[in-house]
Formats: C-alpha cells, sequence, structure tokens
C-alpha cells in the first residue's frame, strides 16, 4: 500500500524516481480503509530533506499511512523556504482536536542549549502533553528523544567530550522484541550529536532498552506498551548524510573528525557505504504494524487508553497480544 501525502510535495517526485509509491490526497479518499493517521514534528533545519528520509522508510509499510506535517511558529526556519512551510506545514495550535495513530518529533540542533534554553521549549513540552492523549504512538528521534525523556521521565543529557559521529554497531537487549523483530543480532545505526543521555538515571526507570552499545550507549527505548519510543541515532539518515555533514563543518573550520565506520576504509574519497537501510526499513515496518494493530479504529478512542501505563480497556477491543509483561 502507498503511503498518503500532501498533493504536490517535493518529496513525491524523490520517491517515485526510487520506484516507491506515493499516493496523493485526492485518490486516497477513493479508497474504502482507514489509513493509518501520521504526523510529523519536523524540526530539523532542511525540512524537505528529512520529510524525504522519514517517508522513505514509511513507505516500506503495506499499510496506507496518511501523513501531516506539523511546525511550530514560534520557531523560524532559516534553511526552508516559507513558500514550503505555508503550503505543507501548520501550526501545533490547529492540531490540538485531532488524533493521530503514530507521531513523528525529529532531532534538532540545538543541543549546545539547555531544553529550557531552546526557544520553542514551552510548546514542544505543551505538543509532548497533547500527545499522550491524543496519539497512540509517538517516537522521537535523536535530540527529540533526548527532550522526550527529559519531559516525560527526567532524564537529563550530558555533554561528550567529542562528537559521536558515525555509524556504529549496536546489539540487541531482546532478540524477540516485537519492535526490532527480524533484526540481526548485531545492526548498525548512524550518530551525530555532541550530546547523550543519562544511562544510570534510565536504568531507574520502567523503560526497557531494545538496543545498545558500549560506545554510543542505549539506542532503542521504549515502553511496555510502545506508546512512547525513544530512538537516539539516526535510522533514517540516507548515505550521503554524514558527508555532507562532514565536508560543512570541515569548511566551517569547525573541530570534526571522519565519521567511524562509513566512509571505505576512512577514506572521505571513495565514498561512504550505507550499511543501516533493511535494519531502518523493519523498525519502521514493525512500528507501523503494531500500531496498526493496537489502534482503536475509531481513532477518537485513542482518549481512552491509558497514556502511560499498559491498561486496556477491553471494551473498546484493545489486544494485549504485543504488550511486554
Amino acid at each position: 500500500m502507498p503511503i498518503n501525502i500532501p498533493n504536490e510535495l517535493p518529496a513525491k517526485e524523490i520517491l517515485e524516481s526510487e520506484k516507491i509509491f506515493a499516493i496523493e490526497d485526492d485518490s486516497a479518499h477513493k479508497q474504502r480503509v482507514r489509513p493509518l493517521r501520521t504526523v510529523i514534528l519536523n524540526l530539523m533545519p532542511k525540512k524537505i530533506e528529512t520529510e524525504t528520509q522519514i517517508l522513505r522508510l514509511i513507505s516500506k509499510s503495506p499499510l496506507q499511512v496518511q501523513i501531516d506535517f506539523m511546525k511550530i511558529d514560534r520557531h523560524k526556519s532559516k534553511n526552508t523556504s516559507e513558500e514550503h512551510l505555508v503550503k505543507f506545514y501548520r501550526d501545533y495550535t490547529t492540531f490540538l482536536d485531532n488524533y493521530y495513530d503514530c507521531m513523528i518529533i525529529t532531532g534538532a540542533p540545538v543541543e549546545h542549549l539547555a531544553f529550557e534554553d531552546v526557544d520553542y521549549w514551552e510548546d514542544l513540552k505543551k505538543i509532548m502533553e497533547w500527545s499522550k492523549t491524543h496519539v497512540y504512538s509517538t517516537m522521537h528521534i535523536c535530540w527529540g528523544a533526548q527532550a522526550g525523556l527529559y519531559y516525560h521521565y527526567g532524564i537529563k543529557k550530558e555533554i561528550l567530550p567529542e562528537k559521536m559521529f558515525g555509524i556504529f554497531p549496536h546489539h540487541l537487549e531482546d532478540e524477540y522484541d516485537f519492535l526490532t523483530n527480524g533484526f540481526d543480532e548485531i545492526h548498525n545505526t548512524p550518530h551525530s550529536r555532541h550530546t547523550c543521555i543519562d544511562e544510570k538515571a534510565l536504568k531507574e526507570t520502567d523503560l526497557d532498552v531494545l538496543s545498545r552499545s558500549d560506545k554510543t550507549g542505549s539506542n532503542i527505548i521504549v515502553t511496555k506498551d510502545y506508546r512512547q519510543i525513544f530512538v537516539t541515532g539516526h535510522f533514517e539518515y540516507g548515505v550521503e548524510t554524514l558527508s555532507q555533514e562532514y565536508f560543512r563543518d570541515l569548511k566551517e573550520n569547525k573541530p570534526i573528525h571522519i565519521p567511524e565506520n562509513y566512509f571505505i576504509d576512512d577514506d572521505p574519497d571513495k565514498g561512504p557505504v550505507l550499511t543501516w537501510r533493511s535494519h531502518a526499513n523493519l523498525l519502521y515496518r514493525n512500528w507501523l504494524n503494531y500500531v496498526y494493530q493496537m489502534t482503536p479504529y475509531v481513532i477518537e478512542e485513542i482518549q481512552n487508553i491509558d497514556p502511560i501505563g499498559t491498561n486496556r480497556k477491553n471494551e473498546h477491543g484493545y489486544s494485549k497480544a504485543f504488550i511486554k509483561e
């Protein structure tokens, strides 16, 4: 099944060139199915690039997925045209009466700031609180994961001595977990960040770590009912993303080292190798499949589900089949 995206979204042409089927709004309305409603809060500066990366992964699901794009008007984008934002994005305040099966909160290049010093932090807190009763499952990525862990669980971030930059192998903590079903025991994930989460504080919560590395720390973190998912790396990154960051920082004379395990023979002239695509596809496919089986058909009934625990109200038909005890 295709992803359902706004008409004329720039990502559509790119995805179609990759033989990925994207259906526009007008055609989707003719199909007699309820698509998974998904909202993406895109906090990255290059929004079109991030849109394409995420939609590329969502498209691998056999389900039809309807996409909306959310922004925070308080924060002005410097790298995406106002025309694009006006055409495809709406301020979060217009979503408050909506309900969604899925939500994605991306990373943002603000990790050098304390959360409270980010100019849209108060708005982001409102969005994360809203998501607890209006979204079935929310995936937080990189800085978005750090922000979510801090808001929901009080877990602070820590400054790293140098940038965590490259492709890092991680091992599964539970090879039979639903979200990582099909993963190899060792899987690669891109990381590009100057901060990490407080692992000691994480252990004091009831969150489950599905994937980790001694070098990068916890990579995939979930609540027991998968209502909140925190991914500290960037499964969505394309093959050239770290290369672009590396040469950008070199040009700007910023301290940067060659991304680990990325370029062939660690030689930028030989180019990178894409070694994380299959696991990225699996993660998003498993997530959407889980949400499809667990979310109520009448989407407004999401508000009747315990927003932080694993309780299910059987009168609404919720199954416990995939909830970890």
